[in-house]
């Protein structure tokens, strides 16, 4: 699968944007993440793999969920990579 067959869009909610950099009550562990709507048929490695060719990042790891509106990917950025940054370049803020 190419790359944008696999990330099909951000999810932005309020939730999401506190994931990004983390809240004050929230430890730093739980911040530098974004979250995507994904493929069906894509696994966590394809994920990886996507977004680390499509941001040029590197990616802790990834985890998935599915809900009624889709498959959703949780996906935690290497300390030295900016999830904000990212956010900015897509056009979430």
């Amino acid at each position: 699968m190419r790359p944008h067959d696999v990330l099909l869009h951000p999810y932005v909610t309020e939730k999401t944007l506190n994931m990004l950099q983390g809240t004050p009550a929230q430890d730093l562990k739980d911040g530098n993440r974004l979250e995507f709507l994904v493929d069906r048929r894509a696994n966590k490695t394809d994920i990886k793999r996507a977004f680390e060719e499509l941001f040029e990042v590197k990616v802790a790891h990834v985890n998935t969920f599915v809900r009624k509106d889709g498959k959703h990917a949780i996906i935690k950025l290497k300390p030295e990579f900016s999830a904000e940054e990212i956010g900015m370049r897509i056009g979430v803020f």
